[in-house]
């Protein structure tokens, strides 16, 4: 008799709940590394990946499933901080087990009931705490997605005979992002058939935020290529600096040119919930759309995210289709619920009762506090980088929770004068790296930064979750000089 699904499921989360991963860093550090590296073909030997006819044991199964756990990334570590996302919210967890567990479509109000209310209720808060007084959104699979939500509104907006016409007939029409910006944009111009030569880039000041100025000389050169302008994408939070683009002055010159300012909100967006912080977007009610990824700073399970707009009825117009087999105008409940067909999506994932559950058990107070400890011990590390011998940030001021610095090992201190400096630092980084993800003791990030001429430095990225405290940002420091010594 083939085994059913149940008892396994009853050994995961018991296996899941047991290995004490999610939340509290103390018990996570006690009892696991960041990770058990293995190159790929040594996984491959530890793994059973081929797929017979013949079913497998619950002994087997639950075996695999403990490999799993053993040799994934345990991200609510500590010393996981190479990424925009971190650890899980248990709420959140919490609320991706029951979402799992209904397996429903996020289409219509008959078939998702409880989650169409959920996420109007979401949205509207969120709509306020953006500072619209009326709007509309949509909960996205990822930031790259929303961001293509507001490339393909802001399209629609410029010329909506675009929905039935395409864009043959057009001249090209142009993005304009930052030279910091996620390279979203451009897939989504890519996948939008707009093309990424039809993308430009702004250069930026030395914090890595858009200049105004040279946007505003981008929009009338391409005017007078005969090209049509159409969308801006600022960011509030930039992948690699951190950096906030200043929207008031952005927002000026799209009004003066009719141009859709979009706001590529996805990481530093969670700031929202904080009165202190919020104010690195200022003048964030003057734009049209702003992306969030609240799987990001602020912890809630993959994925979550959502796309909003001032810009009422603009979803439907754009993307509505009207399919007969889903959304009927004669049916038995007020149709005004139904949320497919403002999705590009038919089937979508319900994403929305993860976020509930976070902000209904915390409070917004409570996740206004976990925004404020970010920051607060981004500050600390920050702080630290510069009175350590050997580190060199790469900003004179960080504005989110990114601080990124050189380490020069004390083998290169003093010779900065010399020809061959920055080519030896580049190498630095990437062998600390190596080696501190070999022994499992931290994952942390690194890159160069082209647009500035930098080369490979280190890039820590404080979260909501797990909750840090000046200890682990310590160990971030011993970790580097341990690795970095011989050097």
């Amino acid at each position: 008799k083939a085994m059913e699904g149940l008892p396994l499921l009853r050994e995961v989360t018991k296996l899941i709940l047991d290995s004490e991963i999610i939340e509290d860093p103390k018990i996570v550090t006690a009892k696991h590394k960041v990770t058990e590296f293995k190159h790929p073909k040594e996984l491959e030997e530890i793994f059973d990946l081929n797929l017979g006819d013949e079913p497998s044991s619950l002994d087997t199964m639950v075996k695999l499933c403990q490999d799993v756990l053993k040799y994934s990334v345990k991200t609510c570590h500590p010393m996981f901080v190479s990424r925009l996302y971190q650890g899980v919210d248990g709420f959140g967890l919490a609320g991706a087990w029951l979402t799992e567990s209904l397996n429903t479509n996020q289409t219509t109000y008959e078939v998702a009931p409880v989650f169409v209310l959920l996420e109007n209720a979401l949205l509207e808060k969120m709509i306020k705490l953006v500072g619209w007084e009326d709007g509309e959104g949509i909960f996205c699979p990822g930031g790259s997605m929303a961001n293509m939500y507001g490339m393909s509104v802001g399209r629609f907006h410029a010329d909506p005979s675009v929905k039935t016409k395409g864009i043959r007939e057009l001249p090209p029409l142009v993005s304009f992002i930052s030279d910091q910006a996620h390279y979203s944009v451009k897939k989504g111009a890519l996948f939008l058939g707009l093309g990424t030569d039809n993308v430009i880039e702004i250069s930026t000041d030395s914090q890595g935020r858009m200049i105004p100025e040279e946007l505003e000389k981008a929009v009338l050169k391409t005017k007078s290529e005969g090209k049509i302008p159409f969308f801006v994408c600022a960011t509030t939070g930039t992948t690699v600096l951190g950096a906030f683009d200043p929207l008031k002055p952005l927002s000026d010159v799209c009004k003066r040119h009719n141009l859709w300012l979009h706001v590529d909100g996805a990481w530093g967006g969670s700031t929202i919930y904080s009165r202190t912080h919020k104010k690195l977007m200022d003048g964030i009610e003057r734009v049209d759309s702003i992306t969030i990824d609240l799987h990001k700073m602020s912890g809630v399970p993959f994925q979550c995210t959502v796309f909003l707009t001032r810009h009422k009825g603009i979803l439907y117009k754009c993307n509505a289709l009207h399919a007969e087999y889903l959304f009927q105008p004669d049916a038995y409940y007020d149709t005004h619920y139904d949320l497919g067909d403002e999705s590009i999506q038919c089937s979508r994932k319900v994403d929305c009762l993860k976020l509930w559950i976070v902000w209904k058990a915390r409070g917004g107070l409570g996740l206004e506090k976990q925004v404020d400890t970010a920051f607060t011990m981004a500050k600390y590390l920050d702080k630290k980088v510069r009175q350590t011998e050997g580190f060199i940030p790469v900003l004179d001021k960080f504005e989110c929770t990114n601080i990124c610095f050189w380490y020069v090992p004390p083998s290169l201190r003093g010779k900065e004068k010399e020809p061959d400096f920055w080519e030896k630092i580049a190498k630095v980084a990437p062998i600390i790296k190596g080696r501190a993800v070999k022994e499992g003791t931290m994952i942390i990030s690194y890159q160069p930064l082209k647009s500035k001429n930098w080369v490979n430095f280190f890039r820590v990225i404080v979260h909501c979750i797990p909750t840090l405290c000046e200890k682990y940002m310590d160990d971030i420091i011993t970790l580097i000089q341990k690795y970095g010594a011989d050097l």
